[in-house]
């Protein structure tokens, strides 16, 4: 296996599917499969999901909502994503714990360092809730700074695309990907992979990012096998 110890980062609103809203329990349960798979074949396993599909802190901007107070409600959505996919993943089988950066004792841990390496070194799936616990930081930021704490190998950015391209491949169709690019590359070429706090915080701490499809199955497994899936992302 190639990696030993990975980051997952999933936007909230791949939960939905081909809902409007929410969480698709069909798409729920795919993407924990691809978790077992990796879990079972011996990867240390954290995890870090979005709340867009739920509540997204920057749109309620927009309406009039004070961004901080928008940005709590996010989080707030984020541990309810990481409920949900802490309860399929046990549902499998799969030993986990949850962790969050605002304390709510009754269903989660406070986020520990020590005992969330502990916890990956004990062979459970950890999932962070929450964000960072701060406003104006988004779940990119989270899953960067997490990843860098626990020590993680690779930050892996499941989307619904298979890599990072030229262009928008949705809306531009001589758009081409890239198998492998630099961080400064990213920069000059405006492309966009996480946000630009996130970005800067791996590109310092030398961690690489890898941006691919999680909805193809067998993509994540692949990948930690050491096979090219999506677009890596190195100093």
């Amino acid at each position: 296996m190639k990696y030993k110890r990975i980051l997952l980062k999933l936007s909230g609103e791949a939960l939905m599917g081909n809902k409007g809203f929410g969480i698709d329990q069909e798409r729920l349960m795919e993407y924990a499969k691809e978790i077992k798979d990796a879990y079972d074949a011996g990867c240390q396993v954290a995890l870090v999901i979005g709340g867009g599909n739920i509540f997204r802190g920057i749109q309620a901007e927009k309406g009039g909502m004070d961004r901080v107070h928008g940005d709590y409600m996010g989080m707030l959505a984020t541990v309810i994503n990481s409920m949900a996919i802490q309860s399929a993943l046990e549902g499998l089988g799969v030993q986990t714990r949850l962790q969050s950066a605002i304390k709510m004792e009754q269903i989660c841990e406070p986020f520990i360092r020590r005992k969330a390496v502990r916890h990956l070194e004990k062979g459970r799936v950890v999932i962070f809730g929450a964000g960072s616990g701060n406003p104006y930081f988004t779940t990119d930021s989270a899953a960067a700074l997490r990843a860098i704490e626990i020590e993680a190998e690779v930050i892996l950015k499941g989307t619904r695309v298979d890599g990072i391209y030229t262009a928008d491949p949705e809306k531009d169709k001589t758009a081409t990907k890239y198998d492998q690019i630099s961080f400064d590359e990213v920069y000059s070429k405006g492309l966009e992979v996480m946000d630009l706090t996130a970005f800067t915080l791996c590109k310092e701490n030398n961690l690489p990012i890898i941006v691919f499809d999680m909805n193809k199955k067998g993509n994540l497994q692949n990948l930690l096998k050491g096979d090219k899936v999506g677009t890596l992302v190195i100093a």
